[in-house]
């Protein structure tokens, strides 16, 4: 499967909440993995609005349990505190690129 076929996939949670559709994604270009998909595309550089994408608008590929007609997530990789996202190593990395 190539990233582009998830494109504009509906995206929900195993529990049934809808979450979004798939807009952009990060690729991990050492291990030439995706490592994340996000529900709003990455436009700017501004580094707020990139944490708060990060936080609240992507899902970590790593919690993905399906891709068929939809990209089924797994519940407990949603819904985490922000003050625990924001204090993620990934996160800051990704914000300060």
């Amino acid at each position: 499967m190539k990233i582009s076929d998830i494109y504009n996939m509906d995206i929900y949670s195993d529990a049934g909440q809808y979450l979004g559709e798939v807009r952009d994604t990060i690729v991990d270009l050492e291990s030439g993995e995706v490592s994340r998909i996000l529900m709003e595309e990455w436009k700017s550089g501004d580094k707020a609005e990139i944490k708060k994408i990060l936080q609240q608008k992507s899902v970590l590929f790593k919690n993905i349990k399906n891709i068929g007609d939809v990209v089924l997530v797994s519940a407990t990789g949603i819904g985490k505190k922000a003050t625990e996202s924001a204090a993620s190593p990934e996160v800051s990395d990704l914000a300060d690129r």
